[in-house]
């Protein structure tokens, strides 16, 4: 593949803003990708034209990334409006959905206000859009489509940008319900826990953190909160006591030791190697603290779309088990992108309009 550089990013948007129009929204989180997408877009068209939209998903959404968006759109001139939708809560019925969430939740709402102006999104070629190779699609266009994170890190540093991000993990923000690993059928019991660990989880350790979440798992009438934070610090076993307070947490486990997770998968994830391959490498062993291994159990239950953490414990033989899972750890983020997972459908599809509020 050729060098794409900025000038050939810019001269691309100049040429679909001449096709499409010059009035962009752009879908932003306050992440690298969606941030290097709007100052691009305020170099080729001017800021003027640029209206930064942000979907903000009830107590979901991070306390940090509502300052992190404002902050960002007062210093650097952007228009910038916040939409709410909490329609993940129907979605997360079935089994944790993050990129189904992504499609019909955020990119439904942002394209329903958009009211047919370009939506602008951060897609670049280390997910799924970026391997399609489409630029513009379904109204949604992807300036980034031809670089990866490197080359994006090379565009903030350009404007003097340094992003900040929410703490959760290093490479993938988001809401907070990325945490729940179960379906979320009473939104007042497994929701709220999760949105009050995972505030907490920040309030504790702000800043420094390689890692900071909390999981929820366990089953249905039981949430189980495991506490994840790298590097590692004894603080966290003040955090496991305070969240033993809260009505909807009922156990709290620190991840301070190698951990097997059980969990139960709809058939179409747990027949499939590659995309079992992918919940553990692609998902869950980024976002752990320590070693785990899983456990797959197929479901029979037919409302479970994707899977369910039911139980978590103590891996004792993992040092007799060490080198296997340290040999799958070492899977790059580009075979990880080449495997098909059930759960993991490409973001270039049709995707619904959402009605929003405003």
């Amino acid at each position: 593949m050729a060098i794409v550089t900025i000038e050939d990013i810019l001269k691309d948007i100049k040429n679909v803003a001449e096709e499409y129009g010059k009035d962009f929204v752009v879908a932003f989180s306050g992440g690298m990708d969606s941030t290097a997408s709007a100052l691009l877009c305020a170099e080729a068209i001017g800021k003027e034209n640029i209206e930064l939209v942000h979907v903000v998903y009830g107590p979901y959404t991070y306390s940090n990334s509502l300052e992190i968006v404002s902050e960002f759109a007062e210093k650097f001139g952007f228009k910038v409006t916040f939409l709410y939708n909490r329609g993940q809560e129907q979605i997360w019925k079935y089994g944790p959905s993050c990129n189904m969430c992504t499609r019909q939740i955020k990119m439904g709402t942002v394209l329903s206000y958009a009211n047919g102006r370009i939506v602008v999104t951060g897609s670049n070629s280390s997910d799924t859009w970026g391997q399609t190779g489409l630029r513009v699609f379904n109204s949604m266009y992807a300036p980034l489509g031809d670089i990866g994170k490197d080359e994006i890190r090379k565009i903030l540093d350009k404007y003097g940008v340094k992003i900040r991000r929410i703490g959760e993990h290093a490479l993938r923000e988001g809401c907070k319900l990325k945490h729940l690993l179960k379906p979320m059928t009473n939104p007042a019991y497994h929701g709220k826990a999760t949105a009050i660990a995972n505030e907490m989880v920040l309030d504790y350790f702000p800043n420094g953190n390689e890692i900071a979440n909390i999981k929820i798992v366990g089953p249905l009438s039981k949430n189980i909160a495991v506490i994840n934070v790298k590097p590692f610090r004894e603080e966290v076993y003040k955090l496991a006591e305070d969240l033993k307070n809260i009505d909807v947490v009922d156990d709290v486990i620190v991840a301070d030791k190698p951990l097997i997770l059980k969990i139960v998968a709809n058939p179409s994830i747990y027949r499939v190697e590659e995309s079992k391959f992918w919940v553990v490498e692609g998902k869950l062993k980024p976002e752990f603290a320590v070693p785990i291994k899983v456990e797959w159990y197929e479901s029979k239950n037919n409302k479970l779309r994707t899977f369910h953490v039911v139980e978590v414990c103590e891996w004792t033989n993992y040092e007799t088990e060490k080198d296997e899972y340290l040999k799958n750890s070492n899977v790059d983020s580009d075979t990880l992108l080449k495997i098909k997972c059930s759960c993991s459908m490409p973001s270039a599809i049709q995707v619904t309009h959402t009605n929003s509020i405003k």
